[in-house]
């Protein structure tokens, strides 16, 4: 069963957080807390952190990245100006939702990332692909389509076996594929490998992308 941790620091907030990722299939909530020290400090122990932020400034940075250490972040916050979204991804978030987005997109949100995907709420799908646009066109590491492709199911949370099957290659092809575009990207492991894939454009579709979609 996947593990959630929740942040928030009005007990009201908390209550309502948790009764939503309560309502997805295959998920408890581990921990319901008022602030990130109170969190455990092993990493890994939380399939996703979920971060109730009421305005998401420079300062909230540093506390992506903190809880980014634990687990994947999931945001939730108000984006009305600096930083960006970009910048947010950047710290270490898995994923952004706006504080004004339906209940069944943060279900969405708390199940694509506790199975290793990436999510932007529909509110913000606008604004995060005119972030991205910039860099579409952008090609670090001169990666060949199919590299691009296999980048692209990697960074939405597939693993190698199902990038295989819906690639009509071998897992061992895709293997390969892995190890290439890490080494051209100059990447170590599939967070570093995620940020990338948004800066270059290609999770601009993630949402639709996810294994839960």
């Amino acid at each position: 069963m996947y593990q959630v941790a929740i942040v928030a620091d009005q007990p009201i907030s908390r209550a309502g957080v948790e009764k939503l990722a309560t309502d997805v299939a295959g998920t408890r909530v581990a921990a319901a807390v008022a602030s990130v020290a109170e969190l455990h400090p092993l990493a890994g122990a939380y399939d996703a952190i979920v971060l109730d932020l009421p305005r998401f400034t420079v300062a909230a940075m540093d506390t992506v990245a903190k809880v980014s250490a634990i687990g994947p972040p999931l945001v939730f916050s108000v984006w009305d100006g600096s930083p960006s979204l970009l910048a947010t991804i950047r710290a270490g978030a898995r994923g952004c939702i706006s504080r004004s987005a339906e209940q069944h997109d943060a279900r969405d949100a708390i199940r694509v990332i506790v199975q290793g995907g990436f999510y932007v709420c529909p509110h913000l799908v606008d604004r995060f692909q005119s972030e991205v646009c910039g860099r579409v066109d952008e090609k670090p590491g001169g990666l060949a389509p199919r590299e691009v492709e296999t980048l692209r199911w990697i960074a939405s949370g597939f693993t190698h076996a199902q990038v295989a099957t819906r690639m009509g290659l071998s897992r061992a092809t895709i293997n390969t594929y892995a190890k290439r575009i890490r080494a051209k990207l100059n990447v170590s492991n599939k967070a570093e490998l995620t940020r990338m894939a948004i800066e270059m454009g290609h999770l601009s579709e993630a949402r639709r992308s996810s294994p839960a979609a």
